[in-house]
């Protein structure tokens, strides 16, 4: 069970660098800003409606940066593997391990931030009011707590069982396919 766990962990960290890449990429486009604009990318319908400078690079990264979609929707969907992973990741360590209830607490976190700084979801409620810095902040804060928890724990775990080239093969194609096939 004690390798189960740690092959779980090692493609959490597989899935954190794929996190990590394609949230770079979006950062070089995406704009922190709560600032109403009026919106001029190519979506038609939206033409001149006041949104916020965020909510505005969110929709130019979606429609008119090449591969922008792609990347958006492998963000988010490699995010919601490290979500699942952590609870299985925690589940397995019966819920004593505290690196991976950490990771767990730090993913949540970091997917409020992220859904909070594209300020579209949450411009409605309470959490609206925040400013969108705030959560951009929150965002890479906690994205920078869960790889460090993920180092950490991985490395520990490989000093007490070393990862040969098979259990890191493996552990990369368990990533691989639970990121695809979300």
């Amino acid at each position: 069970m004690e390798r189960i766990r740690q092959l779980v962990g090692e493609s959490l960290l597989y899935c954190f660098a794929v996190v990590v890449l394609t949230g770079g990429f979006l950062a070089f486009h995406y704009v922190p800003d709560g600032q109403e604009v009026a919106y001029g990318g190519s979506y038609a319908p939206l033409s001149g409606v006041p949104i916020s400078a965020a909510y505005d690079s969110v929709l130019t990264i979606s429609l008119d940066v090449p591969g922008g979609l792609s990347m958006r929707q492998l963000h988010h969907s490699s995010t919601v593997v490290l979500f699942l992973g952590s609870v299985v990741w925690a589940v397995l360590g019966r819920l004593r391990y505290t690196p991976a209830l950490a990771v767990l607490g730090f993913v949540v976190l970091a997917g409020l931030g992220g859904y909070g700084s594209a300020d579209d979801l949450l411009s409605g409620t309470f959490l609206g009011k925040v400013p969108v810095v705030v959560w951009y902040g929150l965002h890479l804060m906690t994205a920078l707590a869960v790889g460090a928890a993920l180092v950490v724990s991985s490395r520990r775990e490989a000093a007490q069982r070393p990862r040969t080239p098979r259990f890191v093969a493996l552990s990369i194609v368990l990533a691989a396919l639970a990121i695809l096939g979300l």
